[in-house]
């Protein structure tokens, strides 16, 4: 198991280094001059120059990636052009709201999405799995921003059940921040349980017709009891890579949502810093999205090792 653990961190570690070097490309070359930018058309050639040397724009870009990285390894992300305030305490007032949102919505996503695969696996072919089948059907083809919208038409507009959007902050209470990510969570949730449903009901559909299935009920075991003992342990490891790849979208990919609901999230940071040519901020940010999508991922290898102990074997 620990070489296993250790040949994945190792994997972990060559695909951060290539991520920073083409996130920093990518944003380096998009175009426009962050400091013409701020200061506007009419700016004079010699007070833009003084601004790119306060902002560490005239260094070369390969001294500029340098010290980004050695900033980085070290807990600087720099500081924001735009605001002239630390990059990472930005990050870390954002990350109060898109870390608890994604982990709320996957919660939901999995409590919906675990009981419906299993329900309609267990029906196979009759009215119950076609109930289920349909209505993934239906929230997979339904745009999240769309029914985050309709959401808020009906729960706060309608029936002003919730606010239509904004965040109060922690310090309100938990109570208080969790009525307000309630919506938001319930908009990104819904179409990922959808995507879950389905996969749990195929996985487990693939255990049933195994051997050992077929011997469990030799044993005296009923449909139903071989399914729960047997058939949802040994159909989690594509559930667990449906997990993993969801947080990580959750994650990095409630850009929408978050404008949608007006919520002060990473992506309603990234979407403004990028308006505002920020590229430090936008930088800094995507490399820590990339960051928490492959130390997911690495942890999702490790729970295919705990779960399927040939995976060990072959390290």
């Amino acid at each position: 198991m620990l070489r296993y653990a250790l040949k994945r961190l190792l994997s972990l570690i060559l695909s951060l280094a290539v991520a920073s070097l083409v996130i920093f490309l990518v944003v380096e070359v998009a175009p426009g001059d962050p400091a013409s930018f701020m200061l506007g058309v009419n700016a004079q050639a010699d007070t833009v120059a003084a601004l790119k040397a306060e902002l560490g724009l005239d260094q070369g870009k390969t001294a500029r990636y340098l010290n980004w990285v050695a900033g980085m390894l070290g807990g600087d992300f720099g500081t924001s052009y735009t605001y002239r305030t630390p990059v990472a305490g930005m990050i870390a007032d954002r990350m109060w709201v898109s870390l608890p949102l994604a982990l709320y919505a996957l919660t939901l996503s999995t409590l919906i999405a675990f009981p419906a695969g299993i329900y309609a696996a267990a029906r196979r072919g009759k009215a119950g799995d076609m109930a289920v089948m349909g209505a993934t059907q239906l929230g997979v083809a339904v745009p999240n921003f769309w029914f985050a919208m309709m959401l808020v038409l009906i729960f706060a507009i309608n029936l002003r059940w919730f606010g239509a959007g904004g965040f109060p902050g922690w310090e309100a209470g938990i109570g208080a921040g969790l009525h307000a990510l309630t919506l938001p969570a319930i908009a990104l949730a819904l179409p990922q349980a959808a995507i879950l449903t389905r996969v749990m009901r195929s996985a487990l559909l693939d255990i049933l017709d195994e051997d050992f299935m077929r011997s469990a009920r030799a044993k005296g075991l009923t449909r139903r009891q071989a399914l729960w003992r047997h058939g949802v342990r040994n159909a989690l490891i594509p559930v667990l890579t449906i997990i993993g790849l969801q947080f990580s979208f959750l994650l990095a990919g409630a850009i929408i949502i978050e404008q949608v609901f007006y919520l002060p999230g990473l992506g309603r940071l990234v979407f403004q810093a990028i308006s505002a040519r920020d590229l430090i901020v936008v930088e800094s940010v995507v490399m820590l999205l990339v960051f928490a999508v492959i130390t997911v991922n690495f942890l999702v290898d490790l729970a295919y090792a705990l779960v399927d102990p040939r995976l060990r074997s072959r390290a």
